[in-house]
C-alpha cells in the first residue's frame, strides 16, 4: 500500500472504537491526524497512543451535530496542519431499541443528528478544504445497517441508508475536483458500541455475530485498515463505492 507521508487526516469519533483505530492506522502511513470527538478524555488518549507510536496527532473538540462546531473543527485543523487531504467521518451513536411504534421523536432526531447530519455537516465543510489542496479522500462510516433492513433499530438503519445515499452523491459531485468519496459498511465489529449493545454477554455476542458468515466479529483494525486503503493511490479508481466490512454478513 502506498503510504500517506505529510498528508493532514482527520477522523471524528475518534476518541474509541474503530475512529481510534484509523487515526493509529493513518499515523503508522505518515500521515499527520486530526483526531476528533465529542469526548475530549477519549481523543486525548488517541493522541497519546499516536504520539507513543511515534506519529503526530492533535485532538480537537467537536460536535458533529453542531454546524457552527463543524466549521470551527475545519478552521482549527487548517490551522494548525496547514489543510486537510483525507477524512473520516466516523462519528456515530446507535440510539435507543424497540419497535418504530415505540420510537421517540428526540431519538430519532438524535441518531440522525449525529449519524447523518453530522456527515452531510463534515463533508459540507471539509470539501472545500480539500479542493484549496487540489483533491482529496473521504470514507464515511456507514454500516451493513446501511444495506439491509432488521427491526428494532429504525433509527439506526435509516441513518446508515441515509449516509450510503449521501456518500454516492457527494461523490458523483465531487469526482471532477479530484476529490473521491466512499463509505465502509462494518458488521459486527468489537467496539463499545457492540459492548453496550450485547452487554458483554457470551451468548449474546454469538446471536449477534451468527448472520456473519466468519462467526466472529470484526476488529476495529479490520475497518481502519480499509478505511486507509480507500483513502491511498491504490484505490485512485474507486468513488461512490459502500464497501461491506462484514464478515460475509451481506453474501448470504
Amino acid at each position: 500500500m502506498n503510504d500517506l507521508p505529510d498528508a493532514v487526516a482527520v477522523v471524528t469519533g475518534a476518541g474509541s472504537g474503530i475512529g481510534r483505530a484509523t487515526a493509529l492506522r493513518f499515523a503508522e502511513h505518515g500521515a499527520r491526524v486530526a483526531v476528533a470527538d465529542v469526548d475530549e478524555a477519549g481523543a486525548a488518549e488517541t493522541v497519546e497512543r499516536v504520539r507513543d507510536a511515534g506519529g503526530e496527532a492533535v485532538a480537537f473538540a467537536v460536535d458533529v451535530s453542531d454546524e457552527e462546531s463543524v466549521a470551527a473543527l475545519v478552521e482549527a485543523v487548517t490551522e494548525e496542519f496547514g489543510g486537510i487531504d483525507v477524512a473520516h467521518n466516523n462519528a456515530g451513536i446507535e440510539g435507543e431499541g424497540g419497535p418504530i411504534t415505540e420510537q421517540s421523536i428526540e431519538n430519532w432526531d438524535r441518531v440522525i443528528d449525529v449519524n447523518l447530519r453530522g456527515v452531510f455537516l463534515a463533508m459540507k465543510h471539509e470539501v472545500p478544504a480539500m479542493r484549496d489542496r487540489g483533491g482529496g479522500a473521504i470514507v464515511n462510516t456507514a454500516s451493513v445497517a446501511g444495506l439491509v433492513g432488521a427491526a428494532g433499530l429504525t433509527p439506526y438503519y435509516a441513518s446508515k441508508h441515509g449516509v450510503v445515499g449521501l456518500t454516492r452523491s457527494v461523490a458523483v459531485e465531487t469526482a471532477e475536483d479530484d476529490i473521491r468519496v466512499n463509505a465502509v459498511c462494518p458488521g459486527v465489529i468489537d467496539t463499545p458500541m457492540v459492548e453496550r449493545f450485547t452487554g458483554g454477554d457470551a451468548a449474546a455476542v454469538e446471536e449477534t455475530v451468527s448472520p456473519q458468515a466468519m462467526k466472529r466479529m470484526g476488529t476495529p483494525e479490520e475497518v481502519a485498515d480499509a478505511v486507509v486503503w480507500l483513502c491511498s493511490d491504490e484505490a485512485s479508481f474507486v468513488t461512490g463505492t459502500a464497501l461491506p466490512v462484514d464478515g460475509g454478513y451481506t453474501a448470504q
